[in-house]
């Protein structure tokens, strides 16, 4: 089943955490399932885009949500801009922070994020560094400059840092389409919890990128 696109100069690519920190790659840190599968359909779906800009994050070891033996992963912890504890993972200068293999250098992006730099913040959306969304990281307001309407996402991980971009870029008014071979998620339940959410709130979604179609002007 195919689904319909604006023209190319319409429609923006965005690549939400594809790192190694959430892939076998890095088995310590928070590897998703299948995780380096998502390569190629993220550049199959960059295809149908004029534009393609992704996020990364970039964590402190120091940082206040850090797992360890007294707190583990999951347990709560106090703060505005975190909720619960992590495994370390994304740190800069790491394997884990790296992009997937067979991704584009950064540099090959027309706009980047990094978020979750500040030890006291461990934000999921790409689109505000701060739980109340007063913060913007420019990407909402670089996709609006270059008059932007629709974005394809994919990405890790579907039930987290994936469902919490695409539901901002709603809120935000774009048209957004996920698409669900360039995705993967920790658990298959939260993984249909937060595709129900994001049906909800609007967003269409392909199974690969050889169901979109961009509109001729």
């Amino acid at each position: 089943m195919s689904m319909n696109l604006p023209p190319r100069q319409r429609t923006a690519s965005f690549d939400v955490d594809a790192q190694n920190t959430f892939t076998p790659v890095c088995p310590e840190e928070l590897p998703v399932p299948g995780g380096t599968e998502i390569v190629a359909e993220l550049n199959a779906q960059a295809a149908y885009a004029s534009l393609r800009v992704g996020s990364k994050d970039a964590h402190s070891p120091k940082a206040i949500w850090v797992a360890d033996e007294e707190h583990p992963q999951f347990s709560p912890v106090a703060g505005e801009n975190v909720d619960i504890r992590w495994n370390r993972h994304a740190e800069p200068g790491t394997v884990g922070f790296q992009l997937i293999d067979g991704l584009p250098p950064i540099t090959d992006y027309d706009h980047f994020v990094w978020k979750g730099v500040e030890p006291e913040m461990h934000p999921y959306g790409a689109c505000y560094h701060d739980f109340a969304e007063k913060m913007s990281t420019g990407v909402i307001e670089f996709l609006t400059s270059r008059t932007i309407t629709t974005v394809v996402v994919g990405g890790l991980a579907t039930d987290y840092c994936v469902k919490t971009t695409v539901l901002q870029l709603r809120r935000a008014g774009f048209d957004v389409v996920v698409n669900l071979g360039a995705c993967r998620g920790i658990a298959p339940e939260t993984v249909d919890t937060a595709i129900d959410e994001m049906r909800q709130a609007g967003v269409r979604f392909v199974d690969t990128a050889a169901e979109l179609i961009n509109e001729t002007d």
